[in-house]
C-alpha cells in the first residue's frame, strides 16, 4: 500500500513553521509526525503539500493510495483502522477527514459517496502553533514507547545522579557524565552520539536528537525536546526545537518552539508569563489579529532561519516569522515579520540575498548545503510575507 500524508485544514495555523515544510514535518515529541506514521506502519510516505514546497517534499501516487491528515499522530488503534481501509471508505473524526483509500483516478474525492468510519477513541492533533509545546509530553510518551520497546539503553555512567533509570534511554555513541537525569515525571531519551556535557540538571520528559548537545550546566525542564544537531544550554522549559538550532547560552526559553537553524544570542530570554497572569494571545496569520491561546503560559514562536543578538529580550507570547534578525536593547512587538531587520526601535527589511549568505555559512557549518531548492523556498515565503512588513 502507497500511503501519503497531507497537510489538512490546518496548515495556516501553523505558520510560521509551515512556511518551510509540512505539516508532516513538524517535530512533537522525539519524532516527527512523518517518522511517527513511518514506525507505525512500517512503509515509507510521501505528501501532498503547497505547491512550492513539492520539489523537496514530492508526493508519489500509485494505483491505489491511503492519504492521512497529518495534524493527526498516530496511535495503535488508528493505524490498524488505516491499514484496514478499503476503496470508498473513510476515517472521521466528527467533521475532520483523518484517513481515506483513493484511487490515482480519483483527482477529487467525494466524501458524500465514501463510507464514513468514526473514530471516537482518544487522539492527539496538532491543531495551533502552541500546541507543539502544550501536547508535547504526551507525544514524548509515545514516541519513547515506540522507540525504545524491546530494546536495552546503552549503559548510563555512573558519574550521574539518576532517578528511575528504567524510565531513561541512550541510544550508541550517546555521552552523559556528572548530571543530574530525574525522570519520575517523563521519559529521558539521549539520542545517537548525543552529548550531556557536566553539570545538567535535567528534569523529564526531554528528548536530545542525535548528535544534539546540552552545555555545561545546563538547567532543562521538561517536557522539552531538542531535535538533532541542536544546542541547548542556559535554563529551558517545557520548549521544542526541531533541528539544527541553538540556544547555547545562558538566559531563559519557555514554552517555545523554535524551527531549524534559529540562533538565540547569549543571555536573551523570553518571558512564558503575563504580569496580570492572564492569558496569552498569540499573533495568527490567518486571522491577522492576536487569537485567544487559553494558556497561561505561552513564550516565544520563531522560525526557520531567524536570530536574536545578545541580551535580546522577548514578551509573552511573540511570534517571528521565517529568516528575521533581532537585536538591539528593549522589547520588539509580539510578532516580527519574516525578514525583519531590526529590533525595538523599528525594523527595515532583511533582503534575502542576505539573509542567504547567512544560511550558507550557517549550514555549511553543520555540513548540509544550502541549495537552490532551499533559496527557492525561501524566496517563495519572502514574497508571501511581504504584506506584513512595513518597508
Amino acid at each position: 500500500m502507497n500511503y501519503i500524508l497531507f497537510d489538512g485544514t490546518v496548515r495556516n495555523a501553523l505558520l510560521p513553521f509551515t512556511f518551510t515544510r509540512p505539516v508532516a514535518e513538524i517535530r512533537i515529541g522525539i519524532l516527527t509526525i512523518r517518522e511517527k506514521w513511518e514506525k507505525f506502519l512500517g512503509f515509507t510516505t510521501t505528501t501532498i503539500t503547497e505547491e512550492y514546497l513539492s520539489e523537496k517534499y514530492p508526493m508519489v501516487e500509485l494505483e491505489e493510495n491511503i492519504l492521512i491528515n497529518a495534524s493527526f499522530l498516530p496511535n495503535e488503534v488508528l493505524v490498524e483502522m488505516v491499514k484496514n481501509l478499503k476503496p470508498n471508505e473513510a476515517i472521521f473524526q466528527k467533521e475532520e477527514i483523518i484517513a481515506f483509500y483513493a484511487l490515482e483516478s480519483q483527482e477529487d474525492p467525494d466524501f458524500s459517496k465514501y463510507t464514513a468510519i468514526e473514530y471516537e477513541g482518544d487522539i492527539l492533533r496538532i491543531e495551533h502553533t502552541w500546541d507543539i509545546f502544550s501536547k508535547n509530553g504526551k507525544a514524548m510518551e509515545a514516541d519513547f514507547k515506540i522507540l525504545t520497546e524491546g530494546r536495552k539503553s546503552a549503559p548510563i555512567s555512573k558519574t550521574n545522579t539518576v532517578f528511575n533509570p528504567k524510565n531513561i534511554f541512550l541510544e550508541e555513541g550517546a555521552k552523559v557524565e556528572c548530571s543530574i537525569l530525574n525522570a519520575n515525571d517523563g521519559p529521558i531519551y539521549i539520542g545517537k552520539d548525543a552529548e550531556v556535557m557536566e553539570g545538567c540538571i535535567i528534569r523529564g520528559g526531554f528528548a536530545l536528537g542525535e548528535h544534539a548537545v546540552v552545555k555545561m550546566g545546563a538547567k532543562i525542564y521538561g517536557p522539552t525536546t531538542a531535535g538533532p544537531h541542536c544546542r541547548i544550554g542556559g535554563e529551558v522549559n517545557n520548549s521544542v526545537l526541531f533541528s539544527y538550532s541553538n540556544k547555547g547560552h545562558d538566559g531563559f526559553l519557555g514554552n517555545a518552539v523554535l524551527g531549524e537553524w534559529c540562533n538565540i544570542g547569549a543571555d536573551s530570554n523570553n518571558s512564558n508569563l503575563k504580569n496580570n497572569y492572564e492569558p496569552v494571545r498569540l499573533w495568527s496569520y490567518e486571522t491577522e489579529g492576536f487569537a485567544k491561546t487559553g494558556l497561561q503560559f505561552c513564550g516565544l514562536m520563531m522560525g526557520d532561519h531567524s536570530k536574536c543578538g545578545i541580551n535580546t529580550m522577548f514578551n509573552t507570547g511573540t511570534v517571528i516569522g521565517v529568516s528575521a534578525n533581532i537585536f538591539g536593547s528593549g522589547f520588539p512587538r509580539n510578532f516580527v515579520p519574516s525578514y525583519s531587520w531590526g529590533g525595538a526601535s523599528g525594523f527595515t527589511t532583511y533582503l534575502p540575498k542576505k539573509a542567504f549568505e547567512t544560511a550558507r555559512i550557517m549550514m555549511e557549518r553543520r555540513g548540509v548545503e544550502f541549495n537552490e531548492i532551499e533559496a527557492d523556498i525561501l524566496n517563495h515565503v519572502f514574497e508571501e510575507t511581504k504584506k506584513w512588513r512595513k518597508d
